[in-house]
């Protein structure tokens, strides 16, 4: 029979924007917890005991605005984004056994996954309670999770699996940046391997973003210091229904999981990473300095200080040749930048400088998600 199991969401509203990254005036996104006092549910596991609900008519499944439903219609561009998933997926030669899409839909991803690496190897989360009768109905064998993808516990779903998760997915434009975070913050546990997902075509060009350009920013060094992120190609309002406004992208990103994280962290702890990545951003025409005293309890004295020699693990890197440490050491006027002339590597060296290397063994599991997302 079908498999589908509910996790309970959380009945609350949501921010206009994009779910707590606030926009300001200068254009940049900035992340806010839009309820401070919040505190997470404790996590359900997800229960793949229970049977299909009763089924719907496939041509009653009407996108809904409310959900972001732009649904896949072109047999190309699907095809397009399997290859390119594939690729990902299988880049450093280890087997396919779970993939994980977020939110089906209508399935046009799904049918050809199914066709692929059959419904022995997918799991889907869904949230559209008729998109999980209709492939239900579609594919009684496959598992498909009632649920809201932002409350899912990847790694609990990585620990059944026995392996990090492989994901792919067409998702809402209005809550793409919160389902990034939330495997960022999957990644510290080793949860999430790689992913290849759909998103506004600005945001994926702020992923990719060189530094010293208007698309640098928070999304470009949170996801240039945790995952290798590529742009496989622009996608067309054309191939959706109904048609965006905005043309489309799809991401491909390799997470590098906590061992090569905190060799690239150098004992930065991520909360404090977050707090200088975001705290700069949020006036990018101020200088670091200016934009850091900010910061709670930091001594202003050391936002003028000289860098600190760089770590022996870093010297390392450098000497083999990454790129993203090779671009770590920060100049001796580095209070004077503004944040989009800093690399992801000196922003990890500007953290240090502020708040030590901790060593950390648990590198957290709400740094980029927002308290009510789940775990």
């Amino acid at each position: 029979c079908s498999g589908f199991s509910t996790i309970p969401l959380i009945s609350r509203s949501h921010n206009t924007g994009l779910n707590g990254w606030v926009q300001g005036g200068d254009g940049e996104w900035e992340w806010e917890e839009d309820e401070p006092g919040f505190e997470a549910q404790t996590a359900v596991a997800i229960d793949t005991s229970s049977t299909a609900t009763p089924q719907l008519p496939a041509g009653k499944l009407k996108p809904k605005q409310s959900l972001g439903q732009n649904y896949l219609k072109d047999p190309n561009t699907v095809a397009k984004m399997i290859r390119a998933f594939h690729s990902d997926a299988v880049r450093d030669g280890k087997p396919l056994d779970k993939i994980i899409e977020l939110g089906p839909g209508a399935g046009a991803l799904t049918n050809r996954l199914v066709e692929n690496y059959g419904t022995d190897v997918l799991e889907c989360i869904e949230i559209d309670q008729r998109a999980v009768e209709i492939l239900g109905e579609r594919y009684p064998d496959l598992l498909v999770h009632h649920a809201d993808v932002l409350q899912v516990n990847y790694p609990a779903m990585a620990q059944k699996a026995g392996q990090p998760l492989v994901v792919i997915g067409n998702l809402p434009y209005y809550i793409t940046s919160q389902i990034l975070f939330a495997l960022a913050d999957a990644s510290h546990f080793g949860a999430v391997d790689c992913a290849t997902v759909t998103m506004q075509w600005e945001v994926a060009q702020r992923m990719v973003a060189p530094t010293s350009c208007k698309d640098y920013g928070i999304l470009s060094v949170v996801f240039q210091t945790y995952a290798e992120t590529n742009c496989h190609f622009k996608i067309p309002p054309t191939v959706f229904y109904p048609q965006p406004k905005v043309d489309s992208a799809l991401v491909g990103l390799h997470f590098l999981g906590p061992t090569k994280l905190k060799e690239r962290l150098a004992g930065v702890d991520p909360k404090d990473f977050r707090n200088v990545v975001t705290t700069s951003f949020r006036q990018r025409r101020k200088t670091i300095r200016n934009s850091l005293k900010k910061l709670e309890g930091v001594d202003v004295e050391i936002l003028s200080a000289p860098p600190l020699p760089l770590p022996e693990s870093v010297v390392a890197a450098r000497e083999a040749g990454d790129v993203f440490a090779s671009a770590q050491e920060l100049p001796e006027n580095w209070f004077t930048k503004r944040p989009e002339q800093l690399s992801p590597g000196q922003f990890v060296e500007i953290t240090r400088l502020i708040y030590g290397s901790k060593q950390k063994e648990d590198l957290g599991n709400k740094v980029w998600r927002k308290l009510k997302h789940g775990v």
